[in-house]
Parts: C-alpha cells; sequence; structure tokens
C-alpha cells in the first residue's frame, strides 16, 4: 500500500504523529510505502529566506535558488516523518537513483515528471521489514535535484510497484453535491471521474486529486483512494474501502 501525506495534514504535530502511527499500525495488514510533500514547511523556509514562492497550475515554480530551499526542508521533514513512524528509513529520489525526472516545463524551473522509479531498491526494503518513506525530490538528468508534486510521485510509486495509493488530503473524499456528506461518492469508475468533471460536481481543487489518481491507475495502480488525512482513525477504513472514494479503473 502506497501513502500520500500532504503537507496540510501536517500543520499539527499532534496530527502528524497520530497519523504516523496509523500508518505504524496499517503494516499489521500490508507493506507500506510513505511518499510524502511538505508544502507548508517549504512555504515557511522561503519566506524566512526571502525566497519569492509563486504557483502556475497548481505547482510551484522553482528556481535553483527554490530548489536548495526546497531539498532542505523536505529532508528535514523526511527524518521527523520517518522518526515519528518508527521501523522506517527516510529517502529522498537522489537515493540510489530512487526518483528519476526529468524537466516538466522549463518555465517552472527545476520541476520534473517521474520517469523511473527504483522498485527493487523499495521491495528490498520492504522485504526486510523497514518502511521507506519517500520525500518528493527525485534527480534529473544532469544530476541536479527536480521538485516532483508529491501526488504524482505517489502515483508513479504504486505503479511501479503495481499497488493501491491512499492519497491522504484535506477531504473527506469525491461529493456528488458538495458539502453534502450524504453525497459523498464510495466508489468512482475512470468514466465516471471524467462525467463528474464534464458536469461540474468535480471541480476547483478536486480536479488535480482526481487527476493524480486517473495518473496512478494509469501507471499501473489498481486503485487509489482519496481520504482525509485530517482526522484520525481514517487510513485504515480508506485502506480497507470504508472511508473515502476509491477510484478503479
Amino acid at each position: 500500500m502506497i501513502v500520500k501525506y500532504g503537507g496540510n495534514a501536517m500543520k499539527s504535530l499532534e496530527l502528524r504523529r497520530a497519523v504516523a502511527a496509523e500508518i505504524a499500525a496499517l503494516r499489521a495488514e500490508y507493506p507500506v510505502v510513505v511518499v510524502h510533500g511538505g508544502g507548508p514547511v517549504i512555504e515557511r523556509e522561503l519566506a524566512a529566506r526571502g525566497v519569492p514562492s509563486e504557483f502556475r497550475g497548481g505547482l510551484r515554480v522553482t528556481t535553483p535558488d527554490a530548489m536548495d530551499v526546497v531539498e532542505m526542508a523536505l529532508c528535514q521533514l523526511n527524518k521527523q516523518l520517518s522518526q515519528d513512524v518508527g521501523g522506517a528509513v527516510g529517502l529522498m529520489g537522489r537515493d540510489s537513483g530512487l526518483l528519476r525526472a526529468e524537466v516538466l516545463d522549463p518555465g517552472l524551473g527545476r520541476v520534473g515528471r517521474v520517469t523511473d522509479v527504483n522498485a527493487a531498491l523499495l521491495r528490498t526494503l520492504l522485504g526486510a521489514g523497514i518502511t521507506p518513506v519517500l520525500g518528493c525530490v527525485a534527480v534529473g538528468p544532469d544530476g541536479d535535484a527536480l521538485n516532483v508534486n508529491a501526488d504524482t510521485a505517489a502515483g508513479a510509486v504504486a505503479g511501479a510497484l503495481n499497488d493501491g495509493v491512499v492519497f491522504l488530503t484535506d477531504v473527506d473524499g469525491v461529493y456528488r453535491a458538495y458539502p453534502d456528506p450524504a453525497s459523498r461518492a464510495a466508489t468512482l469508475t475512470r468514466a465516471e471521474v471524467d462525467q463528474g468533471v464534464a458536469q461540474g460536481w468535480i471541480a476547483g481543487g478536486m480536479i488535480p486529486k482526481v487527476r493524480a489518481a486517473l495518473d496512478a491507475l494509469d501507471r499501473g495502480a489498481p486503485f487509489a483512494v482519496i481520504a482525509s488525512g485530517m482526522q484520525a482513525g481514517v487510513l485504515a477504513a480508506a485502506a480497507r474501502g470504508e472511508a473515502g472514494t476509491r477510484i478503479t479503473p
């Protein structure tokens, strides 16, 4: 099981540690790989150093100066999360070519699209009972770091391991009539997602989330779940299909 742990779900140290404990508990049922972002942490470090922060199409414009800060911030957070989960090892994409990427758009600077995942390394760690915790900095063709969107990185890892992925985010799932809780869709097919976007009941910030889920399916993941990481007790239920929205081919 791949767990994408979003930056917004880490704003509270108490919540971060509660979710980390859930990840640790989930290992009794599934081998787990954690893929994490860290937007709030990156924003704080950029501001502290006076480095401008800009987004285009939901992606961070990453100058060389910004890339240095992104990598530093994510490396620190990576080790903290590994410690929180326990029995884990924190890794970045540079480690043994774990994530390789190419430049997505020169206009975005050092932003990458994952082209290869060192699945053999992840399987070796999982086989030894160690949980990989992966921060989303990849290595580019020039050997330098590239900033990779955590959702798409998690999808790439899920595809490489042919495993399901749970995207922990700040919403409970996909709603057919937001914010009516009774309208949460327990399951959606790719065709239903496309229909939802066309009809407008999937809109705004949910669109990149479902696109990340579809990208994971394209790469070989059997399913993807969008669920809330803002409250304790959701992860195991989402993995069992009892919370969030499960998207299937």
